[in-house]
């Protein structure tokens, strides 16, 4: 069982690293400042040193803060499996959903099903910065890309972009390998370095193999984007992002810069927006952890 837990973690670190290609590199490659395979290949290994070297706190949180009691090595392995499932449906179609909302309530659902206690007050936390930071991100994308259109924009922004998106990758892994090895620290199957390493590697994997169709839609299909708004969109997701982790919360790359691609579209006129792109990843993001929850409970009595 404790094998079958390690190859799902290591499947589901793969399925984290393709989705979170375009909330990385997906504003450097809109306004052509990298290619798509050059994005690919400057994430993958800055996003393995962020998962071996600065995850270990998350991966402990994750590991043990969402229920009272630790869960078992059968019921973490459900967890990760319905993760992995829920995930990998959501990368097939393209649409970008938010990996740290699907593992909570993956772990709610087979919680509730194996009759363990639920931490509520830190879930309700997490709902609520949940819903405030891609609302937030939507003002801050519009307001952020009407300054900017007041300021002379040199031909360097390109680069800070994609520095801005190197720094992001780390970010990535850092944050976002926790939801494949939390799991891992939890049951003590291994310790943080080793269980970030472990997940580094499958999300670098994750990245080169399976990343290109998300990086594409995040850079081309939701909004129009020009140099403005590309810059704005991604200092407002590292803003919200950051401004979550400093107090202690976890939030969605993806939420946080579609939102803010959305407000900057908005600030240039409706018309920008691709609506029926934006409308699908917001049935993407009530689906996604929807989805984890039903599945995590129903297989989840498979072990109560």
């Amino acid at each position: 069982m404790t094998a079958l837990l390690i190859v799902l973690a290591l499947g589901f670190a793969w399925s984290i690293g393709a989705h979170y290609t375009g909330a990385v590199m997906g504003m450097p490659h809109a306004l052509r400042a990298i290619g798509a395979w050059q994005a690919l290949l400057l994430m993958a290994p800055l996003a393995f040193l962020g998962a071996t070297f600065a995850s270990h706190a998350v991966e402990k949180r994750v590991g043990s803060g969402l229920t009272a009691g630790r869960l078992s090595v059968s019921e973490e392995v459900v967890v990760i499996g319905v993760a992995f499932a829920v995930t990998t449906f959501f990368n097939r179609f393209k649409m970008p959903t938010s990996t740290i909302q699907i593992l909570v309530f993956s772990v709610v659902g087979v919680t509730l099903a194996t009759r363990g206690s639920v931490r509520w007050s830190a879930i309700g936390r997490l709902g609520e910065v949940w819903a405030a930071a891609p609302l937030a991100a939507i003002g801050l994308g519009y307001a952020l890309t009407l300054v900017l259109d007041r300021l002379p924009l040199g031909g360097k922004i390109g680069a800070a972009l994609v520095l801005m998106g190197a720094i992001a990758a780390f970010a990535m892994g850092a944050n976002d390998v926790s939801n494949a090895t939390g799991a891992l620290v939890g049951t003590g199957t291994f310790s943080p370095l080793a269980a970030g390493a472990v997940g580094g590697v499958g999300i670098a994997v994750g990245v080169l193999t399976w990343g290109k169709p998300l990086l594409r839609r995040v850079a081309f299909e939701i909004v129009e984007v020009d140099r403005a708004m590309a810059t704005a969109a991604q200092l407002v997701q590292a803003s919200v992002v950051l401004a979550a982790v400093a107090f202690g919360f976890f939030t969605s790359m993806n939420q946080a810069l579609v939102g803010a691609m959305a407000g900057a579209g908005f600030a240039r006129g409706r018309e920008t927006v691709h609506l029926s792109t934006l409308f699908s990843i917001l049935q993407g993001w009530v689906l996604g952890p929807a989805g984890a929850l039903a599945a995590g409970y129903v297989f989840g009595l498979t072990v109560r």
